[in-house]
């Protein structure tokens, strides 16, 4: 069995996708610290051939609190106007009739929590690539380990799911000793993206889009074979 652990971002990029894809089950890290200026309310989109960044609104946000805690506020017009953005910029891209519809549903669908709304986001598009994965949310799932610290918290996830393999974003290398986790007979890897060039409006490419650009620029079976690029360390 194969673990991740990731704090739910919205609309990520590929290797976010990448790490789903190369485990058994996923778990939805929602309560640990909001990170400001990371991403987990925004991500880039393409517009006209320069990466833009679309901030979904938060309502006090802060550091001191959980991503769990923290709530949309989802009246606010910005969610229209990204919509837009979005529809604007992609219209002439060669899958948004079928994407389109997709991210639209999302945001019509977006629940009042931010972590949910992420989680949201993902779910679907899992569902849209015909992706089936254990998907388990940390507060829900794993509240009993809340209190545990960093690398002892992930060592029981994983335990708990019987996994003999954890996979950890690249990030993670300065955090997370394997020799800790072997200490428990779990093997512990560290995930390299490979973010493969394709077409975008036959401009320059920009690598490391949200993973909105990527499906409007490639077939569902592409999607698929570019979530599989990637080494593990």
């Amino acid at each position: 069995m194969k673990v991740a652990v990731m704090q739910p971002y919205i609309f990520p990029y590929l290797g976010y996708f990448q790490l789903i894809a190369a485990v058994d089950a996923f778990v939805f890290y929602d309560d640990v610290n909001y990170i400001k200026g990371g991403w987990v309310n925004r991500n880039r989109i393409l517009v006209h051939g320069n990466e833009k960044f679309i901030t979904f609104p938060c309502d006090k946000a802060s550091p001191n609190k959980l991503i769990s805690e923290i709530d949309l506020v989802v009246k606010h017009p910005l969610f229209k106007k990204q919509l837009r953005t979005i529809k604007q910029s992609y219209r002439k891209a060669p899958y948004f009739d079928s994407v389109f519809p997709l991210i639209e549903s999302i945001f019509d669908d977006r629940p009042e929590k931010l972590s949910e709304f992420a989680m949201l986001g993902i779910e679907r598009i899992l569902d849209f690539l015909d992706i089936s994965k254990e998907l388990y949310v940390s507060s829900k799932n794993f509240n009993d380990t809340k209190d545990f610290d960093r690398t002892d918290r992930l060592i029981e996830i994983c335990t708990s799911l019987k996994a003999d393999t954890y996979i950890n974003s690249a990030g993670g290398k300065e955090l997370y000793s394997k020799k800790d986790f072997m200490e428990h007979n779990i093997q512990l890897k560290f995930l390299i993206p490979e973010l493969t060039e394709y077409e975008q409006f036959k401009q320059e490419f920009v690598p490391g889009l949200s993973i909105i650009d990527v499906l409007m620029f490639n077939s569902k079976d592409k999607v698929v074979d570019l979530m599989k690029n990637y080494s593990l360390e």
